[in-house]
């Protein structure tokens, strides 16, 4: 995969934007990232960085580690590098969903505006 599929799926996200973080490609959806070129030199060329929460990152690291990784410089972070040359776009597709809902917790609508999740209280 590339760059420019992975923008292109990213787009199909509701809110998410085509941006830059730290002067590389990047999605964003209101601002928060979601998705990007890792830019620190830990990473290996031709990666791509997908946020997730970090607890569930260890499962994917044992499942699939020539495609997933995570040098010592992302271990405090909600995130996962991928090697672009082993991503399908199935795949690229199901971590751009997982990395939207870690950017953005509050549901976006279709028109690309946060909506707050309210709960009702029971009644008492």
């Amino acid at each position: 995969m590339t760059v420019a599929q992975i923008l292109a799926i990213g787009r199909t996200f509701p809110g998410a934007e085509v941006s830059t973080a730290f002067g590389a490609a990047a999605l964003k959806v209101q601002g928060k990232l979601m998705a990007c070129v890792p830019t620190n030199k830990a990473a290996e060329p031709n990666s791509f960085m997908f946020r997730m929460d970090r607890r569930d990152r260890p499962a994917l690291l044992a499942e699939a580690p020539g495609l997933y990784y995570c040098p010592a410089h992302y271990l405090d972070y909600d995130a996962v590098l991928v090697r672009l040359s082993r991503l399908t776009p199935e795949l690229a597709h199901d971590l751009l969903a997982m990395a939207h809902k870690v950017a953005c917790p509050e549901r976006v609508g279709l028109r690309g505006r946060v909506e707050r999740v309210t709960r009702k209280r029971p009644n008492r």
